[in-house]
């Protein structure tokens, strides 16, 4: 009850930013849904049916001042025959940006989904029948933007507060091989500011300054992340619409945690919820301790307000550093978004984070297999084409990493028409304190590749039709672990008979792996058949 209260709250929160000054521009529909949903192992031949109901709302406002939208969904199933591994589930994502006052603004967001919790682990990806693996996940932050002009020098700064809960992920499928701690919850702190006059104004290069102060804590093991930089940066136009930048700085950044209680034979010791337990007589540990100067350089390329290209290259964490993005609008509703990232950051950091980088609009379907919102989210506008959490969500981990890769996403609206592609790769290198007995997951790495294809139409003025298709590929070295390669594909046809709609839906998952830690391989076909009254 705890959880549902807290998914609720935060969700309902970041929607209540909104001012009621333009009631007439708000969009609120809360519904109730009944629905039959039938899985059927195709290897092993078991069929599961069982009903669900649930309850959501889905709402938007968008003004000048305000941009919110709010869709979330709790739903409640109930097997005939065998017990469920989840036997509920919470599925939502929340955007607001509002302006309260001249320079100043609150951003929020807040998402509930379902995560993987052992990279190893079985790769099922759809959130009905009995998947193994799977976590409900809830994230959330707050904070205020200030921005304004003294003179031709500009100011900004924010501040951002996160929280992150996991909840217990229960089977994974990895039945061999070292055990790895379970995530519990963190929360994040964040302070950024710099100041700064654009190229042409005081002199002919753009310079600014800027620093950022990051805390985290999180429940595992006593864990704390601690980050801090100041920069400077300068941008030269060499021709229209095309710069050169450099930038550098000094940062520090020390991540620790404790020991966990271990046993007799030097094993960690586990509660109830399959998480290690912390030894709070241990000494803090160092699992990270960096401390010097950093610097990149690259191009900035922005032909018109359209397209946006900036590429740098650098040293940074003791090694190369390649960051960059891309935008273009192709159109009202059509754009593209790419971005090229090289971090070191937490499970917590890179939730909160990737949520504050969505849009406040985006495509929502009535979901029938309620995934979502742990792949790519795709905008309604070309200026704001969305972005992929698969990354994210390929485990919840528990130790710091540097995370590294690209990733993209592209849409298309028009009309009663949509489509939406986004991919990536992801490599995270993990990050713990050494000289502890057992298994250590310092320097260890995985790797995570994804691809989803997603497309929606009217069908008259009261049906619409939807298909989605996405792939993803995980591996990592830790001893006796191979990829994993999971897939799916789904339709739905939904009909709508006033403030009823019926909605039929099918679609085939699977996972492989010719590893023996997760038991081979699995595909399951599903099909569910539901119906949804809108108040």
């Amino acid at each position: 009850m705890t959880r549902l209260i807290f998914a609720t709250a935060t969700l309902a929160c970041v929607a209540g930013l909104a001012s009621p000054a333009s009631a007439q521009r708000v969009r609120v529909s809360p519904y109730i849904e009944a629905s039959q949903v039938l899985t059927a192992d195709i290897q092993g031949g078991d069929v599961l049916t069982y009903s669900t109901v649930g309850a959501g709302i889905d709402a938007s406002v968008h003004t000048k001042r305000v941009e919110v939208q709010l869709s979330y969904k709790y739903e409640r199933r109930f097997a005939y025959q065998k017990p469920l591994n989840n036997d509920q589930m919470h599925s939502g994502l929340a955007r607001v940006k509002a302006a309260v006052a001249p320079g100043f603004s609150i951003e929020a967001g807040g998402i509930a989904t379902r995560t993987r919790s052992d990279i190893r682990g079985d790769a099922l990806l759809t959130n009905q029948g009995n998947s193994r693996n799977s976590a409900q996940l809830y994230s959330g932050y707050v904070g205020p933007n200030f921005a304004s002009h003294i003179g031709p020098v500009f100011a900004n700064a924010a501040y951002r507060f996160g929280y992150t809960k996991v909840e217990a992920p229960g089977a994974t499928g990895v039945s061999t091989g070292p055990r790895l701690d379970a995530y519990d919850s963190s929360k994040v702190h964040v302070a950024t500011a710099s100041l700064g006059v654009k190229s042409g104004t005081v002199l002919p290069i753009g310079v600014t300054v800027s620093g950022s102060y990051t805390r985290e804590d999180a429940g595992q093991l006593d864990q704390r992340y601690e980050g801090k930089f100041a920069r400077g940066d300068v941008v030269l136009p060499i021709a229209r619409g095309f710069a050169v930048a450099g930038g550098a700085g000094y940062e520090k950044i020390q991540i620790s945690q404790r020991d966990a209680v271990r046993d007799g034979s030097n094993n960690p010791v586990v509660d109830a919820n399959g998480r290690f337990v912390t030894n709070n007589a241990s000494p803090r540990r160092l699992a990270y301790n960096i401390d010097g100067m950093f610097w990149d350089a690259g191009v900035i390329w922005k032909p018109s307000r359209r397209t946006f290209l900036e590429a740098r290259v650098g040293k940074r964490y003791g090694s190369m550093s390649y960051t960059g993005s891309l935008s273009y609008q192709m159109g009202p509703g059509s754009g593209i978004q790419i971005g090229v990232y090289d971090n070191v950051q937490t499970f917590g950091q890179q939730v909160s984070g990737s949520l504050a980088t969505l849009p406040t609009s985006f495509v929502t379907t009535t979901d029938p297999f309620g995934n979502q919102y742990g792949g790519c989210i795709y905008g309604t506008t070309g200026s704001a084409a969305g972005g992929c959490l698969n990354n994210v969500f390929a485990s919840a981990a528990t130790s710091a990493y540097r995370s590294r890769g690209v990733t993209g996403v592209a849409v298309l609206n028009r009309g009663g028409t949509r489509l939406g592609l986004g991919g990536g790769y992801s490599r995270r290198t993990f990050i713990a304190p050494t000289g502890t007995p057992g298994f250590n997951i310092n320097g260890r790495s995985d790797e995570s590749f994804y691809a989803q294809v997603f497309g929606s139409t009217d069908v008259g003025r009261n049906g619409s039709f939807s298909a989605s298709a996405f792939g993803s590929y995980y591996d990592t070295d830790i001893a006796g672990a191979d990829g994993v390669l999971g897939w799916g594909a789904n339709t739905a046809y939904t009909h709508r008979f006033g403030p009823l709609g019926a909605t039929v839906s099918a679609g085939v998952f699977g996972f492989d792996s010719k590893n023996s830690t997760t038991g081979g391989s699995n595909t399951a076909a599903q099909a569910l058949l539901g119906l949804r009254y809108g108040f």
